[in-house]
């Protein structure tokens, strides 16, 4: 019997739309070796990695009738050129020109007829470097059974592992009358699902969510606690379908630095950092910020060094404040708040789905954005530390990664954050028609971490 998708994942199919395609995505740049680092090597690369990823190679095909969810089945056309493609810069290859190429590409859906994913090398980019753009669906992506695949792309030496031996035979596709004898099976056992399963396929997004929602039961719990909506933003409108992205970097060493002179963690900076970005953001544009003006943040964050202890927040990040110390208090005071009172998710509930790789815990956050209303948050912020050692593709050096993490419906900006050996890493996606000045808001990023830091030495 083929594998059926599960309720949480069908779920990404059904909400769906033309203005919130479902897909996480990343940017990795990466130093060409004098050996190079071309088009060639990186679909070698692929082909020889894909048996650790078996989903890669299949399809979503669905039941006739909408009898059931969805299954996966191998793609018998399967053609890793088709996923793995490349594209070059104009002269000079500028990380303007790059980022630009981000956002048209992540705003254009994956194609449902094949294997839910694709990946670019960009090549031209200035300074001897390459980039390879990632794009995966949320539907794949549980981080345990299938992980994303730039995880398995990358090895911990410029000398690659050797290439797993495996010959791939698809099995065949099966029928439109077995589709439906197999649910007709399942619904014998389970009758109830039918219905469900007719109303989700039928877009009705009430009950998707709320299958969603019951699936993230601790989240949902969580949820629960917030005792008033989320204040009302500039950043929660109708979006169009089209995307800008723009990217800001520290190092770890700034924000260790700062943790050990104000307390708090590590996370606690960030979104310190990201409070203070967004308050001379609004003033930027006019808005008015008062004492008590708030933005709230969904934070599904790992909260342990090895990142096996996951939990998730909605945080009111104090952009009224204008002293950065004060600043930093207040979201240390929240975040502590949380912990003790419990109203976070439960570890297991987040492991569950992401596993233990950045990739696939940002998916985990866009996943959560996408399953509740906009009335309760107002940005996605997902902080994931990734590697502290050197990583390499094809003998080739990673020397950034910027996670893009998709729009939840009517949320104009995502911020993803990753660190990666010694540096930290701001990935910000955005609307191309609400967001038209994410980059002043990037720099403003980076302004606010030299703030923050000015505090230390003062």
């Amino acid at each position: 019997m083929p594998d059926r998708l599960s309720a949480l994942d069908a779920s990404f199919l059904y909400l769906e739309d033309s203005t919130t395609p479902m897909h996480v995505g990343g940017v990795a740049v990466f130093r060409r070796p004098r050996t190079g680092f071309d088009y060639d090597r990186l679909v070698d690369l692929i082909e020889q990695r894909l048996s650790l990823v078996p989903r890669y190679r299949q399809k979503v095909v669905h039941v006739p009738g909408r009898l059931a969810r969805p299954v996966w089945v191998d793609d018998a056309d399967f053609d890793v050129t088709y996923h793995v493609r490349r594209s070059a810069l104009p002269k000079p290859g500028s990380d303007q020109q790059l980022h630009d190429l981000v956002a048209r590409l992540m705003s254009r859906p994956l194609d449902h007829t094949r294997p839910l994913w694709e990946i670019y090398l960009v090549e031209g980019l200035a300074r001897n470097r390459t980039a390879v753009i990632t794009k995966t669906h949320q539907a794949m992506v549980d981080g345990i059974g299938a992980p994303e695949i730039g995880q398995v792309m990358l090895d911990v030496s410029a000398t690659p592992r050797p290439p797993v031996e495996s010959l791939w035979m698809p099995s065949p596709e099966p029928s439109g009358l077995q589709l439906v004898a197999d649910a007709v099976a399942e619904a014998v056992q389970r009758p109830g699902e039918v219905v469900e399963n007719v109303r989700s396929a039928a877009m009705d997004t009430v009950a998707t969510v709320r299958k969603v929602a019951g699936v993230f039961g601790g989240l949902a719990s969580a949820v629960r606690t917030a005792a008033t909506p989320a204040p009302g933003s500039p950043l929660n409108v109708r979006i169009s379908p089209q995307r800008r992205f723009a990217v800001a970097r520290t190092r770890l060493d700034v924000l260790r630095e700062i943790r050990r002179a104000h307390g708090g963690t590590v996370n606690d900076g960030v979104l310190a950092v990201l409070s203070g970005a967004l308050r001379n953001w609004l003033l930027s544009r006019g808005e008015v910020v008062s004492a008590g003006t708030t933005i709230r943040a969904m934070t599904p964050m790992s909260v342990r060094d090895d990142e096996t202890q996951v939990s998730a927040y909605l945080v009111d990040l104090p952009v009224g404040e204008a002293n950065p110390v004060v600043r930093l208090h207040h979201v240390s005071h929240a975040m502590r708040a949380h912990q003790e009172s419990g109203q976070s998710v439960a570890a297991q509930t987040l492991v569950r789905f992401s596993g233990f790789a950045p990739p696939t815990l940002h998916a985990l956050g866009a996943r959560a954005a996408s399953s509740f209303s906009r009335r309760l948050f107002n940005v996605v912020v997902t902080n994931v530390p990734g590697p502290q050692v050197p990583l390499y593709a094809a003998g080739a050096k990673m020397i950034e990664m910027f996670p893009v993490v998709p729009l939840a419906k009517n949320q104009a900006l995502s911020i993803g954050v990753t660190s990666y050996d010694g540096g930290v890493y701001f990935g910000l996606n955005a609307d191309r028609d609400a967001m038209s000045d994410v980059d002043v808001l990037a720099a403003m990023v980076e302004e606010s971490v030299e703030e923050l830091m000015g505090t230390v030495s003062a």
